[in-house]
């Protein structure tokens, strides 16, 4: 992308390019708006990430014309998700509906590299190496514009005429335009995970016990993430050899069988680890601003929900976008608050790790219900633009 000046004036710029903020640029530029996308990020880069695509997201790739892309990658098809609560086991098959009959848990090096492409493809501007550090505003208060700089810390002012916060949990845009938190809830587990090959196990696994919950889930290159969920503050200082024993005692108290296929199969990676913040709901639109994906709504991995949230976010606020005004931005937030509370509030209590394995059942049968409800609404979002 040639160089930017001060003259550059957007429809939307959007500050963040993985799952949120590229969705978002990539609906917003196929309804015809000048977009630009900035992120410090290298194209395809790694990211922390539980990879499961729910059927809500897997959902939503496809209406976009992108699944065939997550296919092409050699992401395997995923048909059976299984519970696994002490001696009792739950398999829930993915029945064939709406045209999905698999899910799918793409390594992000693959799921950013095609959304942000697709946007590129659809017209919006790319700028990485880059990040949102400072806003423009009118006199009256309005967002009117960002400040942008690179690695050289040289700054470029662009106009436009909404700023998007999709930076993360942590979004600096929430904290330029002091964006509130509205919900916030009390528990978050730490996660470890790394990446294993020659797991022979079918489909996504995920086995619980009192205080602790552990599973696998197929990914790229024949490989299967193997995370373990733990209390939140279980984390000293981080080192290799603690994330090392976390990691293998956590298996072996909850599934030593699981812990035996590990130590023979080939470990790929290092292991990565989440210490945990809990969830939250920011105040996510305002004048000439709004946010998406964790820079707005946040809450744990133990539901491995992130990634569907994000795309499934991005459409709503592209839709109040293209209808245009304030009014549509803050119905956005109430549309996304009423969808997701009880999905937040769930997760929450799973996080805790504090459950009986009957409580566990029980919070999971919620959790489908949730889900279901989700796919309603995406499904009422009728067809998507065309490709």
């Amino acid at each position: 992308m040639p160089p930017l000046d001060v003259s550059s004036r957007y429809d939307v710029v959007i500050a963040g390019a993985r799952c949120a903020g590229a969705s978002t640029a990539l609906l917003l530029a196929r309804r015809g708006l000048r977009v630009l996308v900035v992120d410090p990020m290298r194209r395809g880069s790694d990211t922390l990430s539980t990879h499961a695509v729910m059927r809500g997201g897997v959902l939503q790739l496809s209406r976009w014309g992108l699944l065939d892309a997550i296919r092409s990658a050699g992401t395997p098809p995923i048909r059976t998700t299984s519970f696994h609560y002490g001696d009792d086991r739950v398999d829930v098959v993915i029945e064939p509906r709406d045209g999905i009959d698999a899910l799918y848990a793409p390594r992000r090096t693959v799921l950013d590299r095609v959304l942000i492409d697709a946007a590129a493809d659809a017209g919006a501007e790319v700028l990485l190496g880059h990040s949102v550090v400072g806003v423009v505003r009118d006199s009256g208060g309005r967002v009117r514009g960002a400040r942008l700089a690179g690695a050289d810390r040289s700054e470029t002012v662009v106009a436009a005429e909404l700023l998007v916060g999709a930076d993360g949990v942590r979004s600096r845009v929430a904290r330029l335009v002091a964006a509130g938190v509205d919900y916030a809830v009390h528990h978050a587990a730490t996660a470890i995970y790394g990446y294993w090959r020659g797991i022979a196990v079918e489909g996504n696994q995920w086995f619980h016990a009192l205080g602790a919950t552990v599973g696998t889930i197929p990914t790229n290159d024949s490989e299967h993430c193997v995370f373990v969920l733990l209390p939140q503050g279980v984390l000293r200082g981080g080192s290799r050899q603690e994330l090392d024993t976390l990691h293998r005692e956590g298996l072996t108290k909850v599934s030593p069988l699981l812990a035996q296929e590990v130590v023979a199969a080939e470990r790929r990676s290092g292991l990565r680890a989440f210490a945990g913040i809990p969830g939250f709901l920011r105040r996510s639109a305002g004048p000439g601003w709004a946010l998406v994906g964790d820079a707005g709504y946040f809450k744990d991995p133990i539901t491995a929900h992130g990634i569907t949230d994000a795309l499934r976010d991005a459409e709503l606020l592209a839709r109040a976008v293209a209808a245009g005004g304030d009014d549509e931005l803050v119905r956005y937030q109430a549309r996304r608050d009423a969808l997701v509370k009880g999905l937040l509030d769930i997760t929450d209590r799973l996080a805790s790790l504090s459950w009986s394995l009957d409580e566990a059942k029980d919070l999971h049968v919620a959790l489908s219900r949730e889900m279901k409800a989700e796919v309603e609404q995406i499904v009422a979002f009728g067809p998507a633009l065309p490709v």
